[in-house]
């Protein structure tokens, strides 16, 4: 991740993607399966459905549980806001008019494979990030620079994880 002095206003944004020598069929179903995200996420320690859901429908909700050695644990409530089913999964955390965060997974089918990518918006709405820019404001622009680093650093760990399930 190269600086760009983005403040937490400017809703930063991260994107990895990775080719996947499997059918988009396989690669959907695990992005689809948010049982197995826990499995494949270095902060994300439990998922469940909530409101009597079994799978992604846009205005599903999900709770996840997360721990992190800076942040503590915490909880937070997601709202699907896209689902394209072999395609897209987009879901915004806390509030999905001001959320904390939107995450993507898309799903590209092509060459025999395929490509996916998993993208991440930082804000608008506050955050656990935000008491800390709060104490520090003169800090915000490396305070948001370390945490998209360590979220792009997440993602790839997750992407590489699908990648392998997917493969074998």
């Amino acid at each position: 991740m190269k600086w760009t002095g983005a403040r937490y206003t400017d809703k930063p944004t991260v994107e990895v993607r990775t080719w996947i020598d499997a059918p988009p069929e396989r690669v959907w179903a695990l992005v689809a399966d948010i049982g197995l995200m826990p499995s494949m996420s270095r902060e994300l320690q439990s998922v469940e459905w909530l409101d009597g859901a079994t799978g992604p429908v846009v205005g599903a909700r999900f709770l996840g549980r997360s721990k992190h050695e800076a942040f503590g644990e915490w909880a937070t409530t997601s709202h699907v806001i896209e689902c394209e089913p072999g395609r897209v999964l987009a879901w915004a955390v806390e509030d999905p008019a001001d959320p904390t965060a939107i995450w993507r997974f898309r799903v590209h089918a092509g060459d025999g494979g395929t490509e996916l990518s998993e993208w991440m918006q930082m804000g608008p709405g506050r955050s656990g990030l935000s008491p800390a820019i709060d104490r520090m404001p003169e800090k915000e622009q490396q305070i948001v620079f370390v945490r998209m680093r360590e979220i792009e650093q997440s993602i790839t760990l997750t992407l590489d994880r699908i990648k392998q399930l997917a493969e074998s």
